[in-house]
């Protein structure tokens, strides 16, 4: 229960940031659509969102926490651990600067790269995506700086605040596009400006935040003292654990720049932006909550305490994910169609998006679990058994690609991501399993396969109501708004009574719940 709660709070908001990403989207598609320059953005905004998925919510958080949290532990106060943060900032921030100047001069070939060349785009078409990219490159720099203070928040268990900030890069962007949108390509530049605006906004939140929590770091001449050295050591190899599927998701990216139609990358973005929803919701905000407490736990020599913490988190995380990869695959046409197919975004749009989005749910339990396992490799400073596991992951992803592309096009990409995710997972798994630091309980062995059950009775049920639904599906903004609500809340409503018709919980449980409470 002190998990959930601790979700709650974090999952909420980290719930809030992604519906008002949502809402972001469907203007996206509203103004932008499905063509060239909405494929241009989002490389320009994979690059951005791929450091923000590797520092704020991986490396930082891998590396960071569990030495900063050390520090607290060991000598009763937060003086030395501030030190420590003001030697890596100082470090860091020198670091940022070079490499963002350096991303900056070679955005050309990077957005190249990112994107296969856009399967040989005209060169002014070609030259409006790099544009964009410089835009949204000084996000790098805001996100990681950011990313440290968050790190510091979280160690002093003041999650929220951390998980407020996405919020605020949400809102810019959103504001761009409703006072700034014109044709297309007007619009995707107006959000790519928008992105190093929310970093700033994210930034001075955090800092403002620190303050009033009584951290204040003061700048230092950067010196590469041991300390600092080996948080260097342990965020490189954290950076590529954590990032797996984000390369993974920049490899399939590339390949279908390089190998699909126009349009396609915009249909795996929208998709992914769809499957981020429960993905931040849950996978993040349970990884931010389980690393600090299980360091904490492993650094008091509470091994039993830690296991057992680590198998609540994983039946916390399945309980909430398994019904909605269900849901996602399901009601996958009705979700796109109620959500983007405005404007530019036409139906054939929202056929070939509900595909992909499909092809990524079946992923979904195996992005969350990635979350959620891993801290019980960094809790121990181990950050390098995830990075060749990650490595395993990217090379089936990559061959997936190629074989896929060609027989299901834009759907291989989503698919192939899927599957490697899996394969990553079930490597941490048996890894953790067989080094005797993770152990199913009697009551995770229980629950798993009636929650499954479960969410597959709340399918079919789905599956029957939004045959009901669809015809305000089709209607005006706040007729499907309206409609997708319904059909959320039938289904939620739904799994809740299918829980206790398979006993995956009893009565007992909720009693002895509202007793605690």
């Amino acid at each position: 229960m002190n998990l959930a709660r601790k979700l709650g709070s974090v999952g909420g908001l980290t719930l809030a940031s992604r519906v008002l990403a949502l809402v972001r989207d469907s203007l996206q598609a509203r103004y932008v659509g499905a063509g060239f320059a909405s494929d241009a953005f989002t490389i320009a905004f994979r690059l951005p969102n791929m450091f923000r998925a590797l520092f704020a919510e991986g490396a930082f958080a891998a590396a960071f926490v569990p030495m900063f949290n050390r520090k607290m532990g060991e000598n009763g106060e937060l003086g030395p651990a501030l030190a420590f943060a003001e030697r890596a900032l100082a470090v860091l921030f020198a670091a940022l600067l070079l490499f963002t100047a350096v991303m900056l001069a070679a955005a050309w070939p990077v957005t190249w790269a990112l994107s296969g060349g856009f399967n040989d785009a005209p060169r002014d078409q070609f030259a409006f995506a790099v544009e964009l990219s410089r835009y949204t490159i000084p996000y790098l720099m805001l996100i990681s700086l950011a990313s440290l203070l968050g790190g510091i928040l979280n160690s002093l268990d003041k999650f929220w605040i951390n998980a407020a900030a996405p919020i605020l890069l949400n809102i810019a962007m959103v504001t761009a596009l409703l006072l700034f949108h014109g044709d297309p390509f007007q619009t995707a530049r107006a959000q790519a400006i928008a992105i190093p605006v929310g970093g700033l906004l994210q930034l001075g939140w955090l800092a403002l935040a620190c303050r009033q929590s009584g951290v204040s770091l003061k700048p230092r001449l950067p010196r590469l003292d041991p300390e600092v050295k080996r948080l260097m050591k342990l965020i490189l190899p954290a950076a590529a654990g954590a990032g797996a599927t984000q390369f993974n998701l920049l490899v399939s990216s590339a390949l279908a720049g390089g190998l699909l139609a126009s349009g396609s990358l915009s249909y795996i973005y929208y998709a992914d932006r769809l499957n981020q929803l429960p993905l931040g919701m849950i996978g993040i905000g349970l990884g931010t909550i389980l690393l600090p407490t299980v360091s904490r736990l492993l650094g008091a020599g509470k091994e039993a305490e830690a296991m057992e913490t680590q198998n609540r988190g994983i039946e916390l995380a399945l309980f909430l994910t398994l019904p909605a990869m269900v849901a996602l695959i399901v009601a996958a046409e009705p979700i796109v169609r109620g959500l983007f197919q405005y404007g530019e975004f036409d139906a054939a749009d929202t056929a070939a998006c509900a595909l992909a989005l499909a092809g990524f749910s079946i992923g979904l339990p195996s992005y969350v679990m990635m979350k959620v396992l891993t801290p019980g490799y960094y809790a121990r400073q181990d950050t390098r058994t995830p990075v060749r596991f990650a490595l395993w992951s990217v090379a089936v992803n990559i061959v997936a690609n190629l074989a896929l592309i060609p027989l299901i096009g834009h759907v291989g990409p989503p698919l192939a991501t899927a599957l490697a995710a899996t394969l990553n997972v079930w490597m941490l798994y048996r890894e953790l399993v067989k080094r005797g630091h993770f152990k199913a309980d009697a009551q995770l062995k229980h629950r798993l396969p009636r929650l499954a059950l479960a969410a597959l009775l709340m399918g079919a049920a789905v599956f029957g109501l939004d045959r009901l639904l669809d015809p305000w599906l089709n209607g005006p903004m706040v007729q499907r708004y309206l409609a997708l609500a319904t059909l959320v809340g039938a289904g939620c409503a739904i799994y809740g009574v299918a829980c206790f018709v398979t006993r995956a919980f009893r009565l007992a449980d909720l009693k002895a719940l509202i007793r605690r409470r």
